[in-house]
């Protein structure tokens, strides 16, 4: 569905956007991650038509989006960060204004301004004044003015920024609604708004893809979490594989003392298939065990892990 290839965008000789590569299928949710200046914008206007990449291509459903850039936008709806909807209108002559900017023909218009009130929620506030609704509605009328044309890619650029808790939980049930007619790229910098969402998510730092995962693979972690009353120095003769590397990551104020130990191996299958080993290698040597676990990671830890990872190249 979309292809980026090899896309750089420069700013006065400075790479907003350096070298990065992305390939996204039908029917996906991704959430473009990074803090505030890491160049997700940059990287969405150029998908969205709206900037040149100064190199790379970038290819929506086989077509070029420089060689055919109105070909590709017919088939993208954008919410940008800022949204440019104009406050003096009410909700249905602004949508009706949209649907003639995406050239929706006059037969159909009705029908697609009241079906995209629907999806939105919106059908009771159609006839108010943009400039009287609060910021969750008004984010609601720029999803609205995206959907349409009924477009195959929704591009939505930090969609809760500044949205309330109400809000942004009625955000992202309109957004899963959306999923299911529509691949979904949603660029934010809160790690919630990833979790809670989408299926893949690719972290962009400093104008470059820093990871790229399905976010159920990504949380399952390749190390199992031991609680046992064994001491690091007897743990080793416990372990079923000598080789099992280990590190203590808490030691509880108890008597007996219980340690945290985290045990690593090459994956989440070879964790998992060695942890009735190592339950029973630990009961058999004569320690007591409290706690075995596959670990589970937060988007949260794999952020820091990456951002700590990437500040010691740089340095």
């Amino acid at each position: 569905m979309i292809k980026i290839d090899q896309v750089t965008r420069l700013y006065d000789g400075v790479a907003a956007v350096d070298r990065v590569s992305l390939d996204i299928a039908d029917g996906e949710i991704v959430g473009l991650l990074g803090h505030n200046g890491a160049g997700k914008t940059t990287l969405l206007k150029m998908l969205t038509g709206f900037l040149e990449p100064s190199a790379g291509t970038i290819e929506v459903n086989g077509i070029d989006n420089q060689e055919r850039r109105i070909d590709v936008q017919s088939l993208v709806g954008y919410l940008p960060e800022n949204c440019p909807i104009y406050p003096e209108m009410s909700v249905a002559a602004y949508l009706d204004y949209v649907a003639g900017l995406h050239a929706v023909p006059s037969v159909r218009r009705a029908e697609r301004i009241r079906d995209a009130l629907l999806q939105t929620e919106l059908t009771d506030r159609a006839l108010d004044q943009i400039s009287t609704l609060s910021r969750g509605l008004r984010q609601r009328v720029g999803v609205a003015q995206a959907i349409l044309h009924e477009p195959r890619i929704l591009v939505l650029d930090e969609p809760t920024n500044g949205l309330d808790p109400t809000q942004i939980q009625h955000m992202r049930g309109l957004i899963k609604r959306l999923a299911e007619k529509a691949t979904i790229i949603i660029s934010t910098h809160i790690l919630q708004e990833v979790q809670a969402i989408c299926d893949r998510v690719v972290i962009i730092r400093n104008g470059r893809k820093a990871l790229d995962a399905r976010i159920d693979e990504l949380q399952t972690g390749h190390r199992l979490i031991l609680c046992t009353d064994a001491t690091p120095e007897q743990l080793p003769n416990l372990l079923p594989d000598a080789g099992i590397a280990f590190e203590v990551i808490s030691v509880a104020d108890a008597t007996p003392a219980l340690v945290d130990y985290a045990l690593t191996f090459p994956d989440a299958v070879t964790a998992e298939n060695h942890a009735p080993e190592v339950a029973a290698s630990v009961i058999k040597g004569g320690a007591r065990l409290f706690g075995l676990r596959l670990e589970q990671r937060t988007l949260e830890t794999i952020f820091g892990e990456i951002t700590a990872q990437r500040e010691e190249v740089e340095a």
